[in-house]
């Protein structure tokens, strides 16, 4: 009696294994499509800000909803990303709309370069907030107290760092005003900590677990982005909206103003059609798992926000979807 009870037993588990194994088969296809072909790798950013975790489940509701297989690349965010698309390096990738812009046109930090008419937006993400951030020890309360100080710009044509530079511009500064440090905000924040430097940029979502981590240990203080100086950068470069960051963001003083910038998905045109537009169906119709990454994805990724701030043709597989559920 044993013998039969554990036969059936390991019939019934073959049973439902092949079962199991009938429907992953049966999910990694679509219309024709087999999804198991393609190797999708999300270029995200540095492990210590936003990019890496949504990325990450871009990445995850690709292989587990839909049967591709995929991973998330941490990297050092928009400028190394439009370089991995541009050179195939990774089929996605999350980028801040300024640098994709100036990418697609040859302007601004990519001047004199190939312009990269090959890019493609999938949908928009969520907006980026330039935080200048310091704290209470250093004195600093405006833009211009930034003279003579040590600051923190990020990463070498970083997206961070592109901003940086803009900030400076527009309020009739450059680099040479300040002695500048080339680290992502991981680093600089870090260093800001231990009072090696005096101010860092952060450009990112909020609330920034890194610039949260600095109020464990000191009294935050953010650099508002307003008046000229807000006015100067919102002209020359008009993909950038005034906005504020609340006060019990990172338990501040007071509600700061400063700039955003949306970040957006890219892909190469040379993505295949239908393999856009069963991604792009794919996130929406699962649209849940990206927002569970975090509260700002669960704020600001929706199907009304896709073309939100996305100044990029988007790629026709993307248009097929976004005309099928009525999205101009």
């Amino acid at each position: 009696m044993r013998k039969k009870t554990i036969l059936l037993t390991l019939v019934i588990l073959i049973a439902l294994a092949s079962i199991y194994a009938g429907g992953q088969a049966e999910a990694s296809k679509s219309d024709g499509l087999d999804r198991s072909k393609y190797f999708i790798t999300v270029a995200t950013g540095p492990t210590s800000g936003l990019y890496y975790p949504i990325g990450g489940a871009f990445s995850s509701l690709f292989q587990n909803r839909l049967g591709y297989k995929s991973s998330a690349q941490a990297t050092g965010a928009s400028a190394e990303n439009i370089t991995l698309i541009r050179e195939g390096g990774a089929e996605m990738a999350i980028a801040m709309s300024d640098a994709v812009a100036q990418a697609y046109s040859g302007t601004g930090a990519y001047q004199g370069k190939s312009p990269a008419t090959e890019l493609r937006a999938l949908t928009g993400l969520y907006p980026n907030y330039v935080q200048l951030v310091t704290t209470t020890k250093t004195g600093i309360t405006k833009f211009t107290d930034l003279k003579g100080k040590r600051v923190g710009v990020g990463a070498p044509n970083s997206g961070v760092e592109l901003n940086a530079r803009m900030m400076y511009e527009a309020h009739n500064m450059s680099y040479e005003d300040s002695k500048v440090d080339y680290l992502n905000y991981g680093e600089a924040i870090g260093q800001l900590k231990n009072n090696l430097v005096d101010a860092v940029f952060v450009t990112s979502g909020i609330p920034n677990a890194t610039i949260m981590e600095l109020g464990t240990s000191a009294q935050i203080v953010l650099i508002p982005i307003e008046g000229e100086g807000l006015a100067n950068l919102i002209t020359k470069y008009p993909f950038f909206v005034q906005a504020t960051i609340p006060a019990d963001t990172y338990n501040t003083t007071g509600d700061v103003v400063t700039a955003t910038v949306r970040n957006i998905m890219i892909v190469n045109e040379n993505l295949p059609a239908d393999v856009a537009y069963d991604l792009t169906k794919g996130i929406f119709e699962n649209i849940e798992d990206i927002q569970a990454s975090h509260a700002t994805a669960k704020k600001h990724i929706t199907l009304e926000n896709s073309h939100l701030g996305v100044d990029l043709p988007m790629h026709e597989g993307a248009v097929k979807y976004y005309k099928e559920v009525g999205l101009k």
